[in-house]
């Protein structure tokens, strides 16, 4: 089921009566030294890295989702959980000392998270992804209105209670000083609460050697998707990004899907398709097409921890493009929308910075480039180059202790409120 920011938005409004209660009963609430944890994505990405800090440091922690798949993923990792909206996930939420959060509060429960006896808690906002696509409030479809009548008065409301609602982020980490600057606008938070510490949620991406992450993720692929290929076929993954709710344009007709199958082939190559989670598109090839397979979301939550195993990205505005930066991988840029996408939504700088001149807008212009690219080691090697470049410029940090650094300034923030960093 797909997302827009016009539903969300009206959510939002309505439920703004239960942020008032929520903030009333947790003003009567004592926090404690408990950490909670949510991510809207599942288990995984940030706050699974943080968790795991967390854990070795002997804290109190509990994972909030509704989500089943979640839970059992959970359970199957020995992490408790409880149902985020239920009175048990409101409680915990409202004693928790540390709030770690992903995509927003509403992973966990939203409407405990205000002050309390012994003051509010320390909130880490780990986010997902350095942002290429404008978001937050650098973004005009964040605050749209969900009605046309009196959009601009709506849009202004919208925009104070995202604003209200950020000002509640204490720690927010950034990749690089490059990547601070766009969340301090898109948050509209002070440079204190912006953190150049790395991403936890790439960790992963820098643990053990090269062979072990390449070799760990390719059997996690094939565990995931038994019908690959005998032998090691090359995986490339395409990646469209996220259009609110709006028809993605470039879904391939089923000229495009056999053109695709004959280029693969060729190569001995599988297309693995991640539509994205809030508005999948649909990706289904027609009978015949045999070197095409899906990898969504209900498959991979992360697919972070799957990246070392793949050989090229496909994508339009995704974030991936700087994850597989650390791999590092090569990437083509397949964007049919790109001067619509950019007055709509619009990109952190120049969107031709990051993809470059070759930017195909069709399925028949991208596959010459993609032949070249599974066919010529000096092609590949070339796309690899901007990869490394490209990660020099927005990672500042290229290890596996992101989560470590993070995890110190929760610790620093919350002995600074009093609370215990032990």
């Amino acid at each position: 089921m797909g997302f827009s920011f016009g539903a969300g938005n009206a959510r939002k409004l309505a439920r703004i009566p239960l942020y008032a209660l929520g903030r009333l009963v947790t003003l009567f609430v004592p926090r404690t030294d408990r950490w909670v944890f949510g991510c809207g994505a599942g288990i995984g990405d940030g706050p699974l890295e943080l968790w795991r800090v967390a854990e070795d440091n002997g804290r109190d922690a509990v994972w909030l989702t509704d989500d089943p798949r979640a839970a059992r993923d959970a359970a199957a990792l020995g992490i408790p959980t409880l149902r985020a909206s239920s009175l048990a996930g409101f409680w915990a939420t409202a004693r928790a000392g540390v709030i770690v959060v992903a995509y927003g509060l509403g992973d966990v429960n939203p409407y405990a998270i205000s002050g309390g006896v012994t003051g509010r808690p320390v909130v880490a906002q780990l986010w997902h992804g350095i942002p290429l696509k404008r978001i937050g409030l650098d973004a005009p479809e964040t605050l749209r209105s969900p009605v046309r009548f009196a959009a601009p008065l709506i849009s202004s409301a919208l925009g104070i209670l995202y604003r209200l609602s950020s000002r509640r982020i204490d720690i927010l980490p950034a990749a690089s000083h490059l990547v601070r600057g766009r969340l301090e606008s898109a948050f509209g938070l002070p440079h204190d609460r912006i953190l150049v510490t790395g991403e936890p949620r790439v960790d992963v991406l820098s643990r053990g050697t090269a062979e072990e992450r390449r070799q760990g993720a390719r059997a996690l692929l094939r565990r995931l998707i038994p019908d690959l290929p005998a032998g090691e076929p090359r995986l490339v993954l395409y990646a469209p990004t996220w259009r609110d709710g709006e028809p993605d344009p470039a879904v391939p007709g089923e000229e495009d899907w056999r053109a695709i199958d004959e280029t693969l082939a060729r190569h001995d190559a599988v297309l693995l398709v991640r539509s994205h989670r809030l508005g999948a598109g649909d990706y289904a090839p027609p009978a015949g097409v045999q070197r095409v397979r899906a990898l969504d979301a209900d498959l991979l939550p992360d697919v972070t921890v799957a990246l070392p195993g793949l050989d090229a990205l496909v994508t339009d505005y995704s974030s991936l493009v700087y994850d597989v930066a650390l791999v590092p991988l090569p990437v083509l840029f397949l964007a049919p929308d790109v001067a619509a996408y950019a007055r709509r939504r619009g990109f952190y700088g120049a969107y031709r910075d990051i993809a470059g001149d070759e930017v195909a807008t069709t399925w028949r212009e991208l596959l010459p480039q993609l032949d070249a690219l599974l066919g010529d080691e000096a092609v590949s090697a070339e796309r690899i180059r901007r990869s490394r470049e490209l990660s020099a410029r927005v990672h500042a940090f290229h290890d596996d202790r992101s989560a470590e650094r993070v995890y110190a300034a929760i610790a620093a923030r919350t002995t600074d409120r009093g609370g215990s960093s032990a």
